[in-house]
């Protein structure tokens, strides 16, 4: 092991260590509370973060029309967003437990996949505290392969691996080639496999979104093409703290006309207004911290 790399590994574990040292405080707090510091932590400090100007970028692209007053309430808002789902994703396990807190609308849609109408590809976007959407999934009874990008830290990752294992996920993919080919190997197996869709995936579909053309992963698309199973769209929405509703909406069923490049390209449009419609339903709930548009548009404002 080189001099550098050994330095990186205690670095690491640094940063593994003040990572447990969080979820400890956390779990020793009420639900509420621990979200209820996210928001005030995030909202102060989110501000002088470089990522706020990417939100505030984003915000602007998304809704041109709105006024700087506008903007800077949805920026602020967004803030306080990020920070609850932050500081709740340590206790999520808890949220879930709780029947109280989470209300799934078209639970007998997720019923059903788990009794036999799948396999089906979930969809969805980073909204509101999204990890409770693969909860739901397994909670549900459903066989499903979550996607995932591991964190850099590989001691911060396991951390959070264990976290997610706390709340029933127990069957990862890592995105990457060998991600895309263990949900194959699910779908033909007959399970269901769960992606999110809103990221920046640079070698994708050149779609639409909020009117400006957002390269996109054609993953979804593809694999519901290639097995003949619906795209099956989820949301998350906050109802107040940590208190949410979890929408199974009503699934997407790709047209194929035997021109696959055109039928993933149609099915990446319809995942886009997908996720395009659920922004403007609930504009701060979105994680509008990433790059979601190409690069250039960032370098000229």
């Amino acid at each position: 092991m080189t001099k550098s790399s050994f330095a990186q590994h205690v670095l690491w574990r640094i940063e593994a260590a003040a990572y447990g040292v969080a979820e400890a405080l956390a779990r020793a707090f009420p639900i509420d509370a621990v979200s209820d510091f996210g928001a005030w932590l995030f909202a102060t400090l989110g501000p002088l973060s470089s990522p706020n100007r990417v939100a505030r970028i984003n915000l602007r692209i998304a809704f041109p029309e709105a006024s700087d007053a506008e903007i800077a309430r949805l920026l602020a808002a967004q803030w306080r967003e990020v920070g609850r789902w932050f500081a709740e994703f340590t206790i999520l396990d808890r949220i879930i437990a709780d029947p109280s807190r989470v209300e799934v609308v078209g639970a007998e849609r997720l019923k059903a996949i788990a009794e036999g109408a799948g396999p089906v590809v979930f969809i969805s976007g980073h909204f509101s505290s999204f990890e409770i959407m693969p909860a739901v999934i397994i909670h549900a009874g459903v066989t499903c392969q979550i996607t995932y990008r591991a964190t850099n830290n590989p001691y911060v990752d396991a951390r959070i691996r264990k976290s997610r294992f706390r709340y029933g996920v127990r069957l990862f993919a890592p995105k990457g080639t060998e991600g895309a080919r263990a949900l194959l190997r699910a779908l033909s197996r007959g399970e269901s496999v769960a992606l999110m869709n809103d990221q920046k995936f640079n070698g994708g579909i050149a779609a639409l979104l909020f009117g400006v053309t957002a390269h996109t992963a054609p993953g979804p698309s593809t694999f519901a093409l290639r097995f003949g199973i619906p795209l099956q769209p989820l949301s998350v929405q906050r109802k107040g703290k940590a208190r949410f509703r979890v929408v199974v909406h009503d699934p997407i069923h790709l047209t194929d006309t035997g021109d696959r490049e055109a039928d993933i390209a149609a099915g990446v449009g319809q995942v886009n207004a997908f996720i395009e419609a659920r922004v403007r339903e609930r504009p701060a709930e979105w994680f509008w911290v990433h790059k979601r548009w190409p690069s250039e548009i960032y370098r000229k404002r």
